[in-house]
């Protein structure tokens, strides 16, 4: 198991308990677990999670990629919609061509 990921369960143990993760208690469980990590690794995790409400961030992974999914059913049902959407597309990819005044070949 790499230190990274024993860490990572730590932290994770840690906050199940709801206990304030530091260095010296991701230690103490890496430990307990016969888990060998330098302590680098552990005052990494503890500073970059120090304040951070954990339990909100595991809960939230998923709720950023909720919205597209959304978007393209809702675009499913109107085909002309789509075309509208193609010709513009096409007509950006045109024009970003022509952004500096000269083209690759010319």
């Amino acid at each position: 198991m790499s230190a990274e990921l024993a860490t990572s369960y730590a932290a994770l143990i840690l906050t199940d308990d709801n206990v304030e993760i530091t260095s010296d208690k991701l230690q103490t469980l890496l430990k307990a677990a016969n888990v060998e990590v330098e302590t680098i690794w552990t005052s990494l995790f503890a500073k970059a999670l120090q304040g951070k409400d954990v339990e909100a961030m595991l809960s939230n992974v998923g709720a950023a990629g909720a919205a597209p999914a959304a978007g393209a059913v809702a675009a499913a049902g109107a085909p002309a919609a789509e075309e509208k959407a193609e010709e513009k597309k096409e007509e950006a990819k045109e024009e970003s061509d022509d952004d500096m005044g000269f083209g690759l070949f010319d």
